[in-house]
Order: structure tokens, then sequence, then C-alpha cells
């Protein structure tokens, strides 16, 4: 009987039990605090590296020693949208971080552009970066009964285009087409100008003439009358004479190319009482005067077709 009371007075208590059963999980507790207060201390380290400028030289050092850099940008889709906006838009070069930033916001940043609808970005490791452009289609902007409108090269209206944000930034940039029939003719003739681009360069509006012909607005206000059906050997003659004379530069009301064997010049009128007219450059009396200037209105006034 008394081993029996000694035994029972050796056996342990229920804490100690308890204690002993817990102590395997007690350890790795102990490392899991240990180890989120080191990554805490890490957190608040890195957000004041990220945010104090004196520690911008150790930012670049680290920045520098990392790999992943990228060697190549691959573009597709893009006719209308230019290299210098995409590489701006899309905020790293050759050389950055591969990974140092976000591709969410580069997307918004290209999709933000005059031309562009919706982008795709990708991102491959170790050193590529891949952009495709899904652009829409606007060509020109048409001009018809005090209506402005986008087309495309076919002459079709851009549907589902409103002339406010990235529409206003391409009405700016696009060619401006006037008068009836413009539309449907316009991609010949911009195809010549962008030929000679010497001449494309002046040229602020081209205004179709009897739905036959165009008379091409400078932004200088200079009329340029084009001869019917001669469009691209009349263009080459007036850019070698910019080239020769810089005649797109001079101040005259119109420059009528209509006759195959002769240039007209329709020059300001003189001042009273100066006779000293250049030989050669009055048109004859019969030439009418230069229409006005079309020049693009501001983009609260445009209104589009319904």
């Amino acid at each position: 009987m008394k081993r029996a009371a000694d035994n029972l007075n050796d056996r342990p208590s229920r804490l100690s039990i308890f204690v002993r059963r817990q102590k395997r999980l007690i350890r790795p507790a102990l490392l899991t605090l240990v180890l989120c207060a080191v990554g805490a201390g890490c957190v608040a380290f890195a957000h004041r590296l990220g945010s104090d400028e004196r520690f911008a030289p150790l930012r670049a050092r680290i920045v520098n020693m990392l790999p992943l850099r990228i060697t190549n940008i691959t573009v597709t889709g893009n006719e209308l949208t230019g290299d210098d906006a995409l590489q701006d838009a899309l905020g790293v070069r050759r050389g950055d971080f591969i990974l140092g930033f976000s591709l969410n916001a580069a997307r918004q940043r290209i999709d933000a552009l005059p031309f562009v609808d919706h982008s795709v970005i990708e991102r491959h490791l170790p050193d590529t970066i891949i952009i495709h452009l899904i652009e829409r289609r606007p060509f020109a902007v048409w001009q018809n009964h005090g209506h402005f409108m986008l087309i495309d090269r076919e002459g079709n209206q851009v549907r589902d285009q409103g002339m406010t944000g990235k529409d206003a930034q391409a009405f700016m940039q696009l060619p401006l087409v006037v008068g009836p029939d413009a539309n449907i003719a316009a991609a010949a003739l911009m195809d010549e100008l962008s030929a000679q681009p010497e001449v494309r360069a002046h040229v602020a509006a081209a205004v179709r003439v009897g739905q036959r012909r165009w008379n091409l607005t400078l932004r200088d206000g200079t009329v340029v009358l084009l001869p019917e059906g001669e469009e691209v050997p009349a263009l080459r003659r007036l850019a070698q004479m910019q080239q020769d004379m810089r005649i797109l530069e001079r101040p005259v009301l119109s420059i009528d190319m209509r006759l195959p064997d002769r240039l007209i010049i329709r020059e300001p009128p003189h001042p009273a009482g100066n006779d000293n007219t250049p030989p050669g450059t009055a048109a004859p009396s019969g030439l009418p005067a230069p229409e006005m200037p079309w020049t693009r209105p501001d983009m609260a006034n445009v209104r589009r077709r319904a």
C-alpha cells in the first residue's frame, strides 16, 4: 500500500504534462516571432531607404548591382503612333531594371496616346519588353458644310469617336481636307504630299474644288492652285522650287499651277505710289481672288455630324 501511495505522489501535475506536450510547439512559435520582427525591421528600413533622399546614392548603387536589365523592346502595330511618344509613355529604356516599373501604369499611359485604342504589354524575363498596339484608324479630318469628323483612308467616318480627349489630340495632328467629295479623294492626295515633305510641311489644309481638283492652303494663308489630274508633277515642281528659291516662304497670295507651261504668282497689293513691282510676278486680271484660308477652329466650337 505504501508503494502505491508513493507512486501516486510522484505523478506529474496536469500543468507540467500540458507544458511538456506543448513544448514542441513553443520553439517554432518563438522562431516565427523572431522572423516577423526581422521582417518588420527590413520593411521599415526599405521604406526609409526608398523615401529618404540621403539614401539616394545607396539606392542607385543597389539598383545598378541588380541583374535583369532591359536589352530588347519590341513594338508591333505602331503605324500611327510615334516612337518617341511611345517610349515616353512606356517609362523605361534599354538598360533599366526590368522589374522596376509597373505594367499596369505603363499600359494606362500608352492607352492614353491619341491613336491607340488599347495595348498589350508583356515582360519576358530576363531582358525583353514586348508591346503590341491596337490602333484606331483615323486618317484625316474632313470639314464639310461646317461639320468636322474623323475619317479613315476610304473616307468613312470613324464611328463612336467624340472630339474630346484623345480625339482632340488626333484632330490637331491629322491633315484637314475640305469640301464635298474631299473625304473620298483625300488618300491619293495625302500619299502624293507625303512623297514631297518639303511641301507637306507647309500645308494647313487641302480644299476640294468642284469635286475634280485641289487647292492647297498653306500655313501662312497662301493658296496653291493645283491642276486637275496632274497633282504629282505639279507637287514635284513645287518641291523643286521650294528647294531652289524657298517659294513657299514668300509673302504671296496665290500660286497658280493650273497651266502646264507657266506659273502665275499673285502678290499682295503694294502701297500707293510704289510701282516697283518685279516683272513676271503679277497675275493676269482674270485670276480670281484667293480663297479664304482654312484653319482649324477652337476645339470647343467643333461640331460633329449627327
